[in-house]
């Protein structure tokens, strides 16, 4: 279900949990194995549980809406965490992508806020440290554990009960079928942890849009005003150099709207989560016509390599 927007954990400022409307913002055999050390990190800092988080009854199955039952006006200081059902997964570690969902309550008045991360492309994974808010929340829990979490209210909200499902991990680089190569198209290789490179073809580049699948997934479809979460490596055809890559800025990216270049967009839409795309973009689809400009890629061809990792559907306008 669809709600209004509300920032989840916003008094402890988990600027990047939405709901309704929501935002979460991760090769072969790619996703990110758990250090001891790294799930260590995530235990200590975990919030303890009191007796408002110990007070909460929940009804219903892991990966499902939840019904919670609650006294209600309690007084919460601080947040509060109590594991429900522990799920038989791995541990979740310092860095990784994590999919949940949540059903959330009005502790004072017991109104369900909503819910959200049921869907498959309700909300985006997000990344789970040890010095951020969420990883309070969720601590180092291993997948498939339901948690109740009490978090105190603030000048202009009630505190507020939240049920939470840790549901997976999510790779970081695509995992989809491998597909057939293209004659032409530039040959894409990729390293143990799925970061590729790029071998341009020889002869001119192509003046319009050119675009393969290499890996083809088996999730949701990215479609218009959606926002995905991605990896990509990009070369210019004109100077065959790499420009700008998020395997070497450390982390996959997303962007409201998946407001990019048009041909990227183009890309984009219409592939699978878990897909591999390889995107040929002339200047007129990219950062328009003119004399080649290395700092600002005005009038280059341009190629990507685009790992779909995840997506979020458009929230539809409210009539």
């Amino acid at each position: 279900m669809r709600i209004r927007s509300l920032s989840i954990l916003s008094t402890v400022a988990v600027a990047t949990l939405l709901l309704a409307g929501c935002s979460g913002s991760t090769t072969p055999d790619s996703t990110p194995s758990a250090s001891a050390d790294a799930a260590a990190d995530l235990c200590s800092v975990a919030a303890e549980p009191g007796d408002v988080s110990d007070g909460v009854t929940v009804d219903g199955s892991v990966g499902a809406v939840s019904n919670a039952t609650f006294d209600l006006g309690p007084s919460i200081d601080a947040i509060q965490r109590t594991v429900v059902t522990e799920g038989d997964g791995d541990k979740i570690a310092e860095g990784d992508y994590v999919r949940y969902a949540l059903s959330a309550f009005d502790a004072t008045t017991g109104e369900r806020l909503g819910d959200a991360g049921y869907a498959a492309d309700d909300m985006l994974p997000n990344a789970v440290t040890a010095d951020s808010p969420l990883g309070q929340i969720l601590g180092c829990a291993t997948i498939g554990t339901r948690l109740s979490v009490a978090l105190p209210g603030s000048d202009t909200s009630n505190p507020s009960i939240y049920i939470v499902d840790v549901l997976g991990v999510t790779p970081l680089a695509a995992w989809g079928a491998e597909q057939p190569a293209v004659e032409g198209m530039p040959e894409v290789t990729l390293a143990d942890d799925g970061q590729p490179s790029v071998e341009l073809p020889d002869g001119d580049a192509p003046t319009e849009l050119k675009m393969s699948v290499l890996k083809e997934g088996d999730g949701p479809a990215v479609t218009a005003g959606d926002t995905t979460l991605l990896q990509y490596y990009g070369v210019s055809w004109d100077t065959q150099k790499n420009f700008d890559s998020s395997w070497k800025n450390g982390a996959p990216i997303s962007i409201d709207g998946n407001t990019y270049v048009p041909g990227f967009i183009q890309a984009l839409e219409g592939q699978k989560v878990g897909s591999q795309v390889l995107v040929v973009i002339p200047p007129s689809l990219g950062y328009g016509e003119g004399e080649i400009n290395e700092s600002d890629l005005k009038g280059q061809t341009l190629v990507f390599v685009i790992d779909i990792l995840a997506n979020q559907k458009a929230v539809a306008p409210q009539q």
